[in-house]
């Protein structure tokens, strides 16, 4: 038996979604930029996805572009944001995904930025004063990149009012809402934002498609230049199965959003609440029973024999979980996330992120494995 509880580093490909991109490999298979009949078939497809993409978020068509996923759509945005807009300040949070970090990193490198990064507290919050008092300084065009859940611990921001503090201070807003994508409500009419990323994988839709929303008022130049794709922003063949799955799965997360997450929510307090009869001093990083993603739970055990090879015992006993961000190597690094939020060197952090497709069953039988693992509570028997 395998229970697949990494829905936080991919998600299974729905039903729906593959025959959806099969029906097009067989049937559509025209080059989009071609004018004959095939092409244009092609084209319609894609334009009907990024139509059903903008529809989704509450966006224009013509600001959505379509990218290889999540990390495409992050870098995209910060080099163009200093290369054509201007921005020479940009702060973001000490958690933030290694596409943000890196990529920050390589900018300060270079002196095309000045860098800030925000601390966080205990449970992965950033310090809303902290960063009201930076952007009192207007000295510098800046641009604030906070994501809108952590890929590791689950916390959120509040997406309205860090828009609400950026719009008042004059400055751009660009949050990562890969992992909260198809998952919560985001609309960009009424909430402001000028650039947002989302990857299909997150949301059971296909590896190797993303997007990325620019709002209207930030003009900014080709991030891949070499043909006229995506209205001359990314030059390329357009992966048009991609794009319709994408297309067709976001639309399905947001058709069935409230029924999943009530379903998932249910699933994940019951794990909490297994765990906490079942072992002692078990702990959760983050701020999980305050504003934090419903599928995620970051779960923190003592120092046991076992706890740290409990990756691989879990893996053998057939469960895939996760020590950190999927986007790290395949061995098990010091997680940043952990770090920032000051969780104890000594204890084994995993990462539990369940979907729709998990059942009540598999948390019963990842309990039982967890009890061959690490010490059981001696009241149990």
């Amino acid at each position: 038996m395998r229970v697949y509880l990494d829905n936080a580093a991919t998600t299974a490909i729905s039903q729906e979604v593959i025959e959806k991109m099969t029906e097009v490999m067989l049937s559509t298979y025209g080059n989009p930029s071609s004018i004959h009949a095939e092409g244009r078939a092609a084209r319609s497809l894609i334009e009907e996805s990024r139509k059903k993409v903008a529809n989704a978020i509450g966006a224009s068509v013509s600001e959505i572009f379509f990218t290889s996923g999540g990390t495409e759509s992050n870098n995209m945005f910060l080099n163009c944001a200093v290369r054509d807009m201007g921005v020479q300040r940009i702060i973001s949070s000490c958690t933030e995904h290694h596409c943000i970090l890196h990529t920050l990193e390589k900018l300060e490198h270079e002196n095309k930025i000045e860098l800030v990064l925000l601390d966080v507290c205990g449970k992965g919050k950033v310090d809303l004063e902290e960063l009201q008092g930076l952007l009192d300084d207007k000295s510098k065009k800046t641009l604030v990149s906070l994501m809108h859940s952590n890929n590791e611990i689950g916390t959120m921001i509040n997406l309205d009012e860090i828009s609400d503090l950026c719009k008042t201070n004059d400055v751009l807003f660009h949050s990562d809402t890969v992992q909260t994508m198809g998952f919560y409500p985001i609309d960009v009419s009424k909430t402001k934002i000028d650039f947002l990323s989302g990857s299909a994988h997150k949301f059971h839709g296909p590896k190797g498609a993303g997007f990325i929303y620019i709002n209207a008022d930030c003009q900014i130049k080709p991030f891949i230049t070499g043909g006229s794709q995506e209205r001359n922003m990314r030059a390329g063949t357009e992966n048009i199965y991609g794009i319709v799955g994408l297309a067709t799965a976001l639309e399905l997360a947001i058709n069935n959003m409230e029924k999943n997450r009530a379903y998932v929510t249910e699933i994940r307090n019951y794990f909490i609440e297994q765990l906490q009869a079942n072992f002692d001093d078990i702990q959760f990083n983050g701020d999980y029973t305050g504003n934090a993603h419903f599928k995620v739970i970051s779960v923190s055990f003592p120092p046991s024999p076992k706890s740290e090879l409990m990756l691989l015992n879990l893996d053998i006993c057939g469960i895939s979980a996760s020590g950190g961000s999927a986007c790290s190597s395949g061995a098990e690094a010091g997680s940043h996330v952990l770090k920032s939020i000051g969780a104890a060197a000594d204890r084994k952090s995993i990462r539990f992120s369940f979907s729709h497709y998990n059942k009540m069953e598999e948390v019963d039988y990842v309990i039982d494995k967890l009890k061959t693992i690490i010490p059981v509570r001696e009241t149990v028997s």
